[in-house]
């Protein structure tokens, strides 16, 4: 399906260093990912499209699996989640998270085990539950202490849930104020310096219904530092030391979450993998060996970890325009598919694709087709200064929180999902048409 490939300069357009490792460089001035050129599938599935790397996902799953053998890995799918995902995932040996009784249940019916699920939320809702107990999940994680008692009382009189306590251990982590959720004064989790950890731990144990397994905590998303984890930890196997002290339980499960970061951009730091599971075995080992305690059985959350790197967004350009002295590239997707810059600032390396530029760089900033001031895929960045409508530019970094975060704003439906694997390309999720926008709309 591709074209030969050959080695070519980058024309100042920045390296392949954050690409999928399968992106090799056609001889047309083009890009191939999974064997696949992204020309030639933005031609046959349209754009914007996201295209997935079947072998990037499933490498990503085997590199935590190779760095926690003896731990439990499961996959955050708020990431990103479809039945295909749900089968790389089950078949590479991960665990599942999820949120809510949607992503349970698509899960469940694509064939992962339930009691590999862990399900999360701040504010579950009484379907999330429910489905939670009827499909028989590996543990809930307690959110807050109303839901000791609803938990307790949906498992019947028959019935005996295993739950986790998520535990706020006063650690700020995280790429963005909105993403660090390890510091008391958000709505996640119970805290331990005052007291509402352990007051909620005293509580589960008091329910039979109730099976407490271990702790878990999360303490912000995109760190690329191993010291956060290492604090947590230590403040973690604190407190289940005063779990046994108090109650005489000692708990066999430590979930310390995930935010493992990634890098969007050449340069930037991403957190390594296999050096973040040593130095948590290690340090584990030491703490508790100091609390005289057995070792809990350790376990994380990846998501974007797995599936950010894998994905790239392939958007075709509809207008050039210079407004004074900058260039604004719009391109056919935008916000809609991609909010993480608007909401957090996110910065990307987009890069021009298909044909080979016949001008050196020039900053340029890639706006989308909203009608929103804010719109902005990438601003200041460098673009081939022939840049015109018509040329495709492609994003790497895109398989996480964008289009399982995506919108329906001005009604332009959401992209395909295109798995690309040794030259194949097939189809995941449909694009979205106006007839499902207007399938939704009953009222007259």
């Amino acid at each position: 399906m591709t074209t030969a490939v050959i080695p070519a300069p980058d024309s100042g357009t920045g390296g392949l260093s954050v690409w999928p490792a399968s992106t090799a460089r056609l001889a047309h001035g083009g890009l191939a990912v999974g064997g696949v050129d992204l020309a030639e599938a933005a031609e046959r599935f349209g754009t914007p499209v996201y295209v997935l790397d079947e072998g990037e996902v499933r490498k990503r799953c085997r590199a935590y699996r190779e760095a926690f053998p003896e731990g439990d890995v499961l996959y955050a799918a708020k990431a990103f989640l479809s039945r295909a995902m749900v089968r790389w995932v089950r078949e590479e040996g991960l665990g599942l998270d999820v949120c809510s009784a949607g992503e349970l249940e698509l899960a469940v019916t694509a064939g992962f085990p339930p009691d590999r699920i862990v399900l999360h939320g701040n504010a579950k809702s009484p379907r999330d539950l429910g489905s939670a107990l009827r499909l028989g999940v590996g543990r809930i994680v307690i959110d807050s202490p109303s839901e000791i008692a609803r938990i307790a009382a949906a498992v019947g009189p028959e019935g005996r849930q295993k739950v986790l306590v998520r535990v706020v251990p006063g650690i700020s982590a995280g790429g963005h104020s909105k993403i660090r959720t390890g510091t008391d004064g958000q709505q996640f989790g119970l805290s331990l310096a005052d007291g509402s950890a352990l007051h909620a731990v005293a509580r589960v144990l008091a329910q039979p219904r109730l099976e407490l397994t271990g702790l878990h905590c999360h303490i912000g998303s995109q760190i690329a530092e191993v010291k956060p984890y290492l604090t947590a930890l230590r403040r973690m196997v604190g407190l289940m030391a005063r779990i046994r002290d108090a109650h005489g339980r000692v708990l066999p499960e430590l979930d310390l979450g995930g935010g493992h970061g990634v890098a969007y951009r050449p340069g930037e730091p991403a957190l390594d993998v296999a050096t973040l599971a040593r130095r948590l075995r290690s340090t584990l080992t030491e703490s508790c060996a100091a609390a005289r305690m057995p070792l809990p059985r350790l376990a994380v959350e990846p998501g974007r970890a797995v599936v950010g790197p894998a994905g790239v967004a392939v958007y075709r350009v509809l207008s050039v325009k210079h407004t004074g002295d900058t260039v604004f590239v719009a391109v056919d997707g935008g916000m809609g598919d991609n909010p993480r810059p608007a909401l957090y600032g996110a910065r990307y390396a987009p890069r021009l694709i298909g044909r080979a530029p016949a001008a050196g760089p020039r900053a340029a900033t890639v706006v989308g087709r909203h009608c929103e001031a804010g719109d902005v895929l990438a601003a200041g960045v460098d673009l081939p200064g022939d840049v015109r409508p018509g040329d495709l530019i492609a994003l790497p970094v895109a398989g996480a929180y964008q289009l399982s975060m995506a919108s329906g704003y001005n009604m332009v439906g959401r992209p395909p999902v295109v798995a690309v694997h040794e030259g194949v390309a097939r189809l995941l999720v449909r694009r979205e048409t106006p007839e499902d926008l207007r399938r939704r709309d009953i009222g007259a």
